[in-house]
């Protein structure tokens, strides 16, 4: 027996020297890595593994056993080295199809251990306790429902293994080893539901907490935006207020020498320069005081197509002078919406004068109306196109900012679209722009519109019963949605109005969607519901 153990590991040492040089500083790559793709539980079975490798070579060698035990448990630890290190590769491969692999593996190992227990004595095997770690490790992976199976497979196995020698063994030692195997599944697959459900839960804490985080960085953002608007506001409007007054008296005195000057004289072709340059800076100080102004608008229910075929029937003209065709579409099937028509012109100028500007050798013009729904909000939306050579890249995210242009310097003033924007907010709306190099530019205009059936329902604060109804100087835009939006002020006072927020409730919760009011209203779930209607 002495010579077949000593026969047995010189067949396994020469294998160990003779692997090459090097071959150690592969296997920690490959360690190295597989700790990046297998998760800790893979790793604590793959321990576990080795750990009974090493310890039943050890058996084999110290225990009292005659050759033909000692021959049928090497070619058990044979096969279960040999399918362990397939299932360590497939782990390594693939650590994405753990649960299909330890699936498998679970029915390798109930084999391997029914084997070893039947060749090294059935019920009198002590490698009977294996079924145990069995029953521990797989319950505690795959839960109760799997886990009871299991420990019902292996006590089927176990009786199975013992074969003709079931006499041998109690009735109710049988029983008891049986019971065991529950014990030890139940209150681990319990114990392994509840970290999983924890974990679950802590990701999902987690997700929350990063996606209130993205949240809260969106709303300081457009608080800075807001602030730095207001601040350069008042800034240009003393600025302007200063230069006017000089600035009329030059252009006074200028047109007044213009008209004495004799003609053809190089005096009067400065005068004429004067006059010129003066208009120009005329018209950058209105922009000026029409940005930092805080005209209250007049809104009023009417149709955003009547202002947008005034605006489109000044420019005719340059269109034509220009090359530029003119393509317009109107649904007119479109309500009415509270607009201010003078400002709301004012806005239709500039998008169309910078569409036509961007087609100095001609051109498509396109404009359309339709009705478009966005974050559950029905919103009318004016919409001009042009085939010019688009915005620059990476200038998108800028041209709503004040004094910043595309045009050549001395062309504009770089507060056309800040207008807009402006105009566009005191509307409650949106201002989108979609545009790539080399294709043109889109400008939509996004105006709420609220159905007045649903003006009868149920308004956000009647259902907040936050008072701002009562509230002396509500209707003076102490909340954006009072008194005409309390169906969709989510779009006009909340988190999803595309600005500062400025709704009581919504500054509270930091996301509409956690709203009841907006959830009942949408029919869309909200991610909390911590506030109530009382």
């Amino acid at each position: 027996m002495q010579r077949i153990k000593t026969a047995y590991w010189h067949s396994v040492l020469p294998f160990l020297t003779a692997m090459p040089l090097g071959t150690d500083k592969i296997v920690s790559r490959i360690i190295d890595k597989s700790r990046t793709e297998i998760k800790i539980d893979d790793s604590v079975f793959i321990y576990l593994r080795i750990v009974l490798l090493c310890g039943g070579i050890g058996w084999m060698f110290f225990a009292d056993i005659s050759e033909q035990t000692f021959n049928h448990v090497a070619s058990v630890f044979s096969y279960f080295a040999v399918y362990s290190l397939f299932t360590f590769l497939w782990l390594y491969v693939s650590p994405h199809k753990e649960r299909q692999i330890y699936a498998i593996a679970l029915v390798f190992d109930l084999v391997y251990t029914s084997l070893l227990v039947g060749v090294t004595g059935g019920f009198a095997s002590s490698f009977f306790n294996a079924y145990y770690l069995i029953t521990a490790l797989y319950s505690f992976y795959f839960g109760i429902v799997p886990g009871a199976l299991i420990a019902s497979l292996s006590a089927l196995l176990y009786f199975m293994s013992g074969g003709q020698q079931f006499t041998d063994l109690h009735w109710t030692d049988f029983a008891v080893r049986i019971a065991f195997l529950f014990l030890l599944s139940v209150p681990l697959s319990i114990i392994s539901q509840k970290l999983r459900d924890d974990k679950e839960r802590i990701e999902n804490l987690n997700k929350d907490l990063n996606r209130s985080i993205e949240e809260v960085q969106s709303m300081q953002g457009k608080l800075i935006q807001a602030e730095k608007l207001t601040a350069i506001g008042r800034l240009t409007a003393d600025v302007a207020h200063e230069i006017r007054n000089p600035l009329t008296s030059m252009g006074g005195f200028a047109r007044r020498l213009f008209k004495k000057l004799a003609p053809g004289s190089r005096e009067k072709e400065y005068a004429e320069i004067v006059v010129e340059e003066v208009v120009r800076l005329e018209r950058i100080l209105q922009d000026v005081l029409t940005f930092s102004s805080e005209k209250k608008m007049e809104l009023k229910y009417q149709k955003v197509e009547g202002v947008l075929k005034d605006s489109l029937c000044a420019y005719k003209g340059v269109c034509s002078d220009q090359y530029v065709e003119i393509a317009a579409f109107y649904d007119q099937s479109l309500p009415e919406v509270l607009i201010d028509a003078g400002q709301l012109r004012l806005a239709f100028d500039n998008i169309i004068s910078n569409a036509i500007d961007a087609m100095p050798d001609g051109g498509k013009l396109s404009v359309k109306t339709y009705m478009k729904e966005q974050c559950s909000v029905n919103y009318v939306t004016v919409e001009v196109s042009d085939t010019g050579e688009g915005l620059p890249e990476g200038s998108i995210n800028m041209i709503f900012e004040p004094f910043v242009t595309t045009k050549e310097v001395g062309r504009g003033t770089g507060l056309g679209l800040a207008i807009c924007k402006k105009i566009m907010d005191e509307h409650h709306g949106l201002m989108l722009v979609d545009s790539s190099p080399g294709q043109g530019a889109t400008f939509r205009m996004l105006f709420p519109y609220q159905d007045k059936k649903d003006a009868a329902k149920i308004s956000c604060w009647d259902f907040h019963k936050c008072g701002v109804e009562k509230t002396e100087g509500a209707a003076n835009m102490r909340c954006p949605a009072y008194p005409d939006y309390g169906r969709v002020c989510w779009a006009i006072a909340g988190t999803y109005c595309g600005r500062k927020v400025s709704g009581a409730i919504a500054q509270k919760l930091g996301n509409c969607s956690k709203c009841k009011f907006y959830a009942e209203v949408t029919g869309i779930a909200g991610n909390d519901s911590s506030v109530s209607s009382n």
